[in-house]
Parts: structure tokens; C-alpha cells; sequence
């Protein structure tokens, strides 16, 4: 079986502020090591479990975060972005399941680590179908689309409920229970990796078994975004067939879920240059 693996930072052990998800913050380098070291901590549970291929997806930030020369070497890596399918570029039909690595709550979440959807300077709410939808949402519906569920997703206790509530059946993993935004008790990394790669050997084995259904919202999906200001909205209502909704939302009628991560990326692009 062929594993997909989507990595982030902001749901690893240990990772609580943006000084630390940011590189030029003054814990970052420290923090990508920890996110790499989760990421093989997946890539060595996914083989237990009967992986035969493995390929990683850094998928934070300007996707270049994790440390190549200590990346399991069984893995391959898609590094770098601009990416069309940005946190899931590479996933493709033959795939039999995806594991989604350090994820973080959805924007406006409680007691969720440094939650956001996508770019939180930008975003403060993003909805499909009327429903709030997160990254673990949009990326297994993109997933989900091309027959691919999403098997294990880690992180703190709100993310874990989150795609639990999206998705049903499917693996979480909890490796930090979110106090506030900026506050958690955690792991500590070498525990919490030691729980990812246990989650993931047991997510793939029940892949193989086909313990778990692609997720496949109802289309054409409608997605909404709440901008941070009415100067973003501005911006974003740019991008053709955008409907404003009112000072500060824009509203896109997607024919799949490939789309609605394309309309998303030139939004928050398009929002941010606004940004003063």
C-alpha cells in the first residue's frame, strides 16, 4: 500500500507559539527538528503497518520546513511551494490512505494551539456548505475525491475532536492537550513520537483492512471565508466568479475540492497584499 503523508508544525509535541513556527523566530529551528522527527516517527509506523511507499508533504508554512538529512530515507519528499494543491500537492489516485501529521484546529477554535485555516493573518473563519471547515476538512475531501481516506490525524485534543466529528472513523493521535491559544500541556517529543508512529502502524493496518471511507462532501461545494477587514475581502474579490457576501466575506461556488484549495491560495495571496 502506498502511504500519503501530510506534515504541519503547529500540532507537534512541544510547539505552543509562533516564535517557534515562524524562521525567524528564535525557537523555529528547534521546532522543525521536532516536526521532522514526528514526520518519521509516521514514516516508520506506515511501514510497520504494511506501507510499501511512503511519500511526506511538508505542509507548513512556505513548505520547507523539514530537515531533508534527517528524513527517514525510505520516504520521498515534496518540499517548496507555490504548490496547486498546497498541504496535499503530490496525493494521487493509487494512494490507499492518507495520514495528516501535526495538525492544528480551524480558525476561531477554543483552546486550540495557534488555530487559523490556511493564513491566519488573513482568515478569520472558513466555512463549506454553511459548515465551519478546517485543513483536515478541506484536505481530506481533496483526498477523499480521488477515493483516498484519511486514516490518522495528531495534534492537540481539539484537533483530534475536529477531524473525529469530520471524518468518524479514523485514527487521532493526542500529543498536547491545548490550554489556551498559546498554552498546552504536552509530550514530550520523544513520547509523542513514540504515540505517532504506534498511531500511524495502526491507522495503515486498518486501511489494508478497509477500516475507513473517503470523505466526500456533497458538490458543488460553497465555500465562504470570514477576512480579518473589508481591505482582504477587497483584494480576494478579484479573483473571478468571487461573490462578496458582505463587508469582510467572500463566497466561491466550487465544482470539487481541488478548486476550493486553489480558490483559497489566490484569496489569502491577493488578502495578504494588503497588509500593512
Amino acid at each position: 500500500m502506498q502511504v500519503y503523508i501530510s506534515v504541519d508544525m503547529e500540532g507537534v509535541a512541544g510547539v505552543v507559539h509562533v516564535d517557534q513556527t515562524r524562521r525567524t523566530g528564535a525557537d523555529y529551528e528547534r521546532a522543525r527538528r521536532w516536526m521532522t522527527y514526528e514526520a518519521n516517527a509516521a514514516v516508520t509506523g506506515a511501514f510497520e503497518g504494511g506501507a510499501t511507499s511512503v511519500l511526506v508533504n511538508d505542509s507548513h508554512g512556505d513548505m520547507r520546513n523539514l530537515l531533508l538529512d534527517e528524513l527517514d530515507p525510505r520516504a520521498e519528499i515534496v518540499t517548496g511551494s507555490l504548490k496547486p494543491l498546497s498541504m496535499v500537492q503530490g496525493i494521487a489516485p493509487g494512494f490507499g490512505c492518507a495520514l495528516f501529521v501535526g495538525y492544528h484546529a480551524g480558525a476561531g477554535s477554543r483552546a486550540g494551539i495557534l488555530d487559523h485555516t490556511f493564513f491566519g493573518r488573513v482568515v478569520a473563519r472558513c466555512r463549506v456548505g454553511g459548515r465551519d471547515f478546517n485543513e483536515t476538512a478541506i484536505n481530506a475531501a481533496v483526498c477523499g475525491a480521488l477515493g483516498i481516506p484519511v486514516a490518522l490525524v495528531t495534534g492537540d485534543q481539539t484537533v483530534c475532536a475536529q477531524a473525529r466529528e469530520i471524518l468518524g472513523e479514523v485514527e487521532t493521535v493526542q500529543v498536547k492537550e491545548a490550554i489556551t491559544r498559546y498554552a498546552a500541556r504536552s509530550l514530550s517529543p520523544v513520547a509523542a513520537r513514540e504515540r505517532v508512529r504506534e498511531g500511524a502502524a495502526r491507522a495503515v493496518r486498518r486501511a489494508r483492512e478497509g477500516a475507513f471511507s473517503p470523505f466526500r462532501p456533497a458538490l458543488p461545494l460553497d465555500l465562504e471565508i470570514d477576512f480579518v477587514n473589508s481591505a482582504c475581502a477587497d483584494a480576494a474579490e478579484l479573483v473571478p466568479f468571487t461573490e462578496r457576501r458582505s463587508g469582510t466575506a467572500c463566497g466561491y461556488r466550487a465544482p470539487d475540492a481541488a478548486t476550493v484549495v486553489q480558490v483559497i491560495e489566490a484569496w489569502t495571496i491577493l488578502a495578504a497584499s494588503t497588509m500593512v
